[in-house]
């Protein structure tokens, strides 16, 4: 979340009107987040989230949503799209927009971050991929591994970053070379972070911005959520452990994903440092946000390199077949 357009009271009036939300007294510009311009809108009714979508259009707005209605209706605790127009109908900038309710409960710190929750992230990820298997569209990830290649080809290869390109390029061959056919996949959040989970004591109440969901493997989307939630200033091992036994408690990892948890943590953290390059380094000054550092998620891909598949195992408390 972050604000890269503004939004006029007139164009929030708009908006608001088109929900059935009546009048708008305040507007709430909302600074986290990379990709989106998102604000808080006061109305009528009661104030309402609204994002405006900076990179997808009607087609992708229309996945988001039907996504979530379909884990809302298998019990998730999702976010509730206020009804309204048709996606892409409604646009500020000539964006589309959505608005949604608001949602309880609080993000957690990095130190907030307990054994006991993690377990529970893990299995409510479980929860959400084996509900998504039923959920019949699919999608091309705007941040595959294909597509993370072009937009690292994209940076300079200049000054700091010039050994950093290197480093990168020649991870995503090694990932990419032998990439695994036929493993677990269907519609994953791909962006699990400790700022869209909310909380009550270790009960989590909603998991937000499924904006970037599209079609994966499930086994990434783990790896994606144990590198977001299991490092502080290093990997915190025992935490990755609970995260990995909370999901396995609901759906058990096939021996060929076990296997091949170290290519998809080593994909993950090089998609990450990609787009912190791309998203934030490069474009430091651009819209109203909390920058991000490419170098956290560089410190995560060296500190996992120095582990070979059997030790990553073990650390995670997977049994991998010799």
């Amino acid at each position: 979340m972050a604000v890269f357009t503004p939004l006029s009271p007139a164009e929030a009036a708009l908006v608001a009107r088109a929900h059935g939300l009546g009048a708008v007294s305040a507007i709430t510009p909302i600074p986290a987040g990379s990709v989106n311009s998102n604000f808080f809108l006061d109305t009528d009714a009661g104030r309402r989230f609204m994002r405006i979508y900076e990179e997808q259009e009607a087609d992708g707005v229309a996945y988001e949503w039907a996504l979530l209605d379909h884990l809302g209706e298998a019990g998730l605790p999702v976010p509730a799209r206020v009804a309204g127009p048709a996606p892409g109908a409604v646009r500020v900038a000539g964006k589309p927009v959505a608005l949604f309710e608001l949602v309880g409960g609080e993000m957690s710190c990095q130190a907030g971050v307990s054994k006991a929750r993690a377990r529970a992230l893990g299995g409510f990820l479980a929860r959400c991929h084996a509900a998504a298997a039923g959920f019949g569209w699919r999608r091309r990830s705007r941040f595959d591994l294909g597509r993370v290649a072009e937009r690292l080809a994209g940076v300079p290869r200049e000054g700091e970053l010039e050994p950093v390109v290197g480093r990168l390029g020649a991870v995503l061959a090694e990932v990419r070379e032998g990439w695994p056919v036929g493993l677990p996949r269907g519609p994953v959040h791909g962006d699990l972070f400790r700022d869209n989970v909310h909380w009550e004591g270790d009960a989590i109440v909603a998991a937000i911005d499924w904006e970037s969901a599209a079609d994966g493997l499930f086994a990434y989307d783990l790896a994606v959520t144990i590198l977001a939630w299991c490092f502080g200033d290093a990997f915190e091992w025992g935490l990755a452990a609970a995260l990995v036994d909370g999901y396995e408690a609901i759906r058990p990892l096939e021996a060929r994903e076990a296997a091949e948890l170290r290519r998809m943590l080593l994909a993950a953290a090089a998609r990450f440092t990609v787009t912190r390059i791309t998203d934030f380094h490069l474009r430091e000054g651009v819209g109203e946000r909390v920058h991000k550092d490419y170098r956290r998620f560089l410190a995560r891909l060296e500190a996992l390199a120095a582990h070979d598949a059997a030790a990553l195992a073990a650390r995670l408390g997977v049994a991998v077949a010799g």
